[in-house]
């Protein structure tokens, strides 16, 4: 039994490592270049919804304001307890409009209603959702519009680059990137394969007629995942998505230790599968066979045939995290932790269920969903 649960995860390592859209890749990526900094933009609307963002908008404000001239900025204040309005006047004053939110109504998530609340202000051709905790680094806007038209692009996301100091993001942050292409393969999604719709919700630009034709946030309003389910809702209209990786987009939001991330992952882990108990299970088989049992043959066995095939299972499968190890300039060592950090995600996961068997969905800057709220 032994044997054929480790040949099990060295073929599926071997599946993985062959898939055709390669999504252990680093690719695809966007950055910055210097043409087209200079492009005016008063044909983009800046969307954000801030939830007790004090701390972290002043520098996203800024940010936003220097990627060129003409760029409308809307920020919706989504029910704070802090001072995040005050914080986002006093940044940038006259140059952007500020909605004070109105009360969550029933079926609504907290972000989805502020979104669609901010959307009556906006009126030009595009729009950049994004979070009050991004920053964007000079001229990646206009380098995002500038490959929307070059390709004929109607939307286009970038994941943001996590924040990266404490022991436990470096640990564990690149991983969440790499697991979340393992889930959504940016390749897939960027093809008119029509399953595998991808989105990274720190930088999402589209036209905003495409958001008027779904029928606004109102088509996505439970939604906790709601920039893939957003490019769900496009991409089965026919239009072309494109998502990718950028180090011009960064996280500003500290993780400070590991109770952070494993609440990050928790709240919508378990949403991710559907709240289904089968696909739950599934999870829980691929992640032990693939990520515990290589490490358990590596040892468990005088040294033997199984014990290489872990050997190979566990070289694969650390090769497969290198690349993002090597986008995001970390030590290749880190890879050494792949099979801790699969059990560890994996346990997140059962966090999640749990917590939505007992009645609580998810929580976010102090607002709690339960499991009859959306």
């Amino acid at each position: 039994m032994g044997l054929l649960l480790i040949v099990a995860a060295l073929t599926m390592w071997v599946v993985v490592l062959l898939l055709p859209w390669r999504p252990w890749t680093a690719g695809p990526f966007l950055d910055t270049t210097p043409r087209g900094m200079g492009r005016p933009l008063n044909d983009v609307t800046v969307l954000m919804a801030a939830r007790n963002e004090a701390q972290l908008i002043g520098p996203t404000l800024c940010a936003l304001k220097s990627q060129g001239e003409g760029l409308e900025i809307v920020v919706v204040d989504d029910q704070s307890d802090d001072e995040t309005a005050r914080v986002a006047y006093q940044t940038l004053d006259k140059e952007l409009t500020v909605v004070h939110g109105k009360p969550l109504p029933t079926g609504w998530s907290g972000k989805l209603w502020a979104l669609e609340q901010g959307l009556e202000h906006v009126c030009t051709p595009y729009t950049l959702l994004t979070d009050a905790d991004i920053l964007l680094l000079p001229g990646i806007l206009p380098r995002a519009l500038q490959k929307m038209h070059r390709e004929g692009l109607h939307f286009l996301s970038l994941m943001a680059t996590p924040h990266l100091h404490g022991f436990w993001e470096r640990l564990l942050m690149p991983a969440f990137v790499y697991f979340f292409k393992l889930l959504y393969p940016f390749r897939l999604s960027n093809s008119q394969f029509p399953v595998v719709a991808a989105a990274a919700g720190g930088f999402i630009l589209l036209e905003t007629r495409l958001l008027r034709e779904i029928g606004g946030f109102g088509a996505l309003r439970g939604a906790l995942i709601d920039d893939c389910t957003l490019a769900n809702q496009v991409k089965r209209r026919g239009f072309s998505l494109w998502t990718g990786l950028c180090h011009g987009v960064c996280s500003q939001r500290p993780y400070k230790d590991l109770a952070d991330i494993w609440d990050m992952v928790a709240r919508t882990a378990f949403t991710q599968l559907k709240y289904s108990i089968v696909l739950l299970l599934l999870c829980t088989v691929l992640m032990v066979a693939g990520f515990l049992v290589p490490a358990i043959g590596l040892f468990w066995f005088p040294w033997n045939i199984p014990n290489i095939l872990a050997l190979g299972a566990l070289i694969i499968m650390m090769v497969t995290y290198l690349p993002t190890l090597r986008y995001y300039a970390m030590a290749p060592l880190w890879a050494l932790a792949m099979p801790l950090i699969g059990v560890m995600f994996l346990a997140m996961t059962w966090t999640s269920a749990i917590q939505y068997w007992r009645g609580r969905r998810a929580s976010w800057r102090g607002r709690l969903y339960d499991s009859a709220s959306l």
